[in-house]
């Protein structure tokens, strides 16, 4: 069992850059592929950036391709996103999740987190 808990959300602006956090509980955290995905009103969840377990391997999405960067750190068992150039278009709310063994091409995950709201006025 994997707890998730982000943290790092906020209103920013245009132009701006925001980093959000996900700590894992659990010992095993090695061991597990993570995602980022986030979800505007109205709109559906969509896959912003991926990790393989093994690392390095990552996967963008196009939209934030160049903008974002995923990563992690086992030892403190958290992965990161750092999000620059921030737009409108990116405001949603962001939920890590995880996936035992899971690598890039990874679409269904197993651990999800609350969420954490990103706003980014214009």
């Amino acid at each position: 069992q994997v707890q998730l808990v982000e943290s790092g959300g906020g209103l920013v602006q245009a132009g701006g850059s925001l980093r959000l956090s996900c700590a894992a509980s659990g010992r095993t955290f090695s061991r597990y592929g993570l995602g980022w995905f986030r979800q505007a009103p109205g709109k559906e969840r969509e896959s912003v950036a991926r990790i393989s377990w093994s690392g390095p391997s990552t996967y963008y999405a196009d939209s934030v391709k160049g903008r974002f960067t995923i990563s992690r750190d086992n030892a403190k068992n958290t992965v990161y996103l750092q999000m620059n150039s921030l737009t409108p278009e990116d405001t949603a709310v962001y939920y890590c999740a995880a996936k035992f063994l899971g690598i890039i091409t990874t679409l269904e995950y197993d651990y999800w987190g609350q969420g954490t709201q990103v706003t980014v006025s214009s």
